[in-house]
């Protein structure tokens, strides 16, 4: 399978030279990297090239990566049901340069564009209605980003006794992001009560 998938790859690099910059393969997946001002033209020979057929399109995500001057991975992800492939193709922006909307290309990825622009704040050009999906008109930046801060915002509920909206400043229940993973069926470097019954001879 990966044998097939590298195949496809350099098939897809050597025909859009300069628009994809680099293809591997890892984990039985194709990874792509684009070059964000030619993604329409990449997406569009993914999906009508013969070899290729991704007319499926799955998701558009971000990925944030802060210490970077390029600090936005935009990741599309594709289904070839023909071929019964996936593919992935990731594109680099920062917080300014906007990316071309690919919904020419894919009706469907309008609302994965939204949701995108929303949780992370890369802006998409074309697009023709890019606005919040997920959080409220008034919020103010952007979650998903790592230098989004987990206190100091408001958040909106309906009051059932006050019969509206009501704006509350967010509430963490509990210490900022502190857990605890370990399981212990896969042990542990302390030990829990009971434990030590385990361990008798």
């Amino acid at each position: 399978m990966d044998g097939t998938l590298n195949d496809l790859g350099d098939y897809i690099a050597k025909a859009l030279a300069g628009a994809v910059t680099g293809a591997t393969v890892a984990y039985g997946e194709l990874t792509l990297t684009a070059e964000a001002s030619e993604i329409t033209k990449v997406v569009t020979f993914l999906r009508d090239d013969a070899r290729c057929q991704f007319w499926n399109i799955i998701d558009v995500c971000g990925v944030d990566y802060p210490g970077r001057a390029r600090r936005f991975d935009v990741v599309y992800h594709f289904l070839s049901p023909k071929q019964n492939t996936r593919v992935r193709v990731k594109v680099q922006t920062d917080e300014t340069t906007p990316v071309a909307s690919i919904t020419p290309v894919f009706p469907g990825a309008v609302w994965f564009e939204r949701e995108t622009y929303d949780l992370y704040g890369v802006l998409f050009t074309g697009h023709p209605d890019l606005r919040r999906l997920l959080t409220d008109y008034g919020f103010d930046g952007h979650p998903l980003r790592k230098d989004f801060p987990t206190s100091g915002f408001v958040e909106v509920r309906y009051d059932d006794q006050q019969k509206r909206v009501v704006y509350e400043p967010v509430r963490l229940a509990q210490e900022f992001r502190q857990f605890d993973f370990l399981s212990p069926w896969e042990g542990t470097d302390y030990v829990l009560p009971g434990d030590e019954k385990s361990k008798a001879n």
